[in-house]
């Protein structure tokens, strides 16, 4: 495993991986979300990842955001078979790549939270300890480690806590790992200050990129400025549309531009793209702009 963000340009990542799964009419209501069809539909992740890749993202990030031994376990899925579809979301998003140079796979490391499949990743507080936390996560985090991504992506994190127990493991494993935060204004979903959040990352080398995702793109832009006042790591931001969550479906206004880009990028944003509702034809309008701008 071996990645680095570069200096001095900019690298794409993909979209909403399940917002592109359920245009294409998966059903994804089931506690294991995306990663149900690392079970029972692997090729329509991998037509999801080349989808992203064919817009000219650069990073692939895999299914794996939901996928728990204990969710999986909860479906009738033992400890190897669990372990074998871990490696399946990295193997489905590498072979989308077509051996083609300059495209990465990220393997998703979703909060404790999102396998609760209850909205709490985005609260954070879970009454668990750090040592609880990092317990809990350690084998799906040695298990993706170990199955051939370029970077893990330890992401919508919602408090320090669980990003203190993530950044111990990927300390503990020697592997690249990006930290991304889900926040709220200049917050993390917990109410905890974003330069006390950012700070758990600061000098420690395995992390190679700081920011946030899966927030709304308005925020973006502060928040990336601590993450680098306080870390001066490269930034990484890929937020939702704009759209909310609620009432059983997305309301309001989409927000997301490819506009706001250039903005990231200048206050220092190396890793770009979106989460929730961003979809392949934003991924393409990001390049072409960064392509236009550079």
């Amino acid at each position: 495993m071996g990645f680095a963000v570069p200096d001095d340009t900019v690298l794409v990542a993909d979209g909403g991986l399940a917002t592109e799964l359920e245009a294409r009419g998966a059903d994804l209501a089931d506690p294991l979300w995306s990663a149900r069809l690392l079970l029972d539909g692997p090729e329509e992740v991998a037509a999801v990842h080349a989808a992203f890749f064919a817009a000219g993202a650069q990073i692939a990030t895999t299914a794996s955001y939901q996928a728990s031994f204990d969710g999986l376990a909860a479906r009738g899925v033992d400890q190897p078979d669990a372990v074998a579809l871990l490696r399946r979301s990295v193997e489905l998003a590498r072979a989308a790549g077509g051996g083609a140079r300059g495209r990465w796979v990220a393997a998703s490391i979703g909060p404790y939270g999102a396998a609760r499949a209850d909205g709490s990743e985005y609260v954070g507080r879970y009454g668990l300890s750090v040592a609880e936390l990092a317990a809990w996560h350690r084998p799906r985090l040695e298990v993706l480690a170990g199955a051939g991504a370029d970077v893990l992506a330890l992401e919508t994190v919602p408090d320090i806590d669980e990003a203190e127990a993530l950044v111990g493991l990927v300390r503990e494993a020697q592997v690249p790992a990006w930290l991304s935060y889900t926040i709220d204004g200049t917050a993390t979903r917990a109410g905890q200050p974003l330069t006390d959040a950012f700070a758990v990352a600061a000098g420690v080398p395995q992390i190679v990129a700081v920011g946030v995702n899966c927030c709304a793109p308005e925020d973006v832009l502060p928040a990336i400025e601590i993450a680098r006042r306080v870390t001066g790591k490269p930034a990484i931001a890929y937020p939702n549309s704009g759209e909310r969550w609620g009432a059983g479906g997305w309301v309001g206004p989409a927000r997301f531009s490819p506009e706001l880009v250039p903005r990231w990028v200048a206050a220092g944003a190396r890793i770009v793209g979106g989460c929730c509702r961003v979809r392949p034809a934003d991924i393409a309008a990001i390049t072409a702009l960064l392509r236009e701008k550079t």
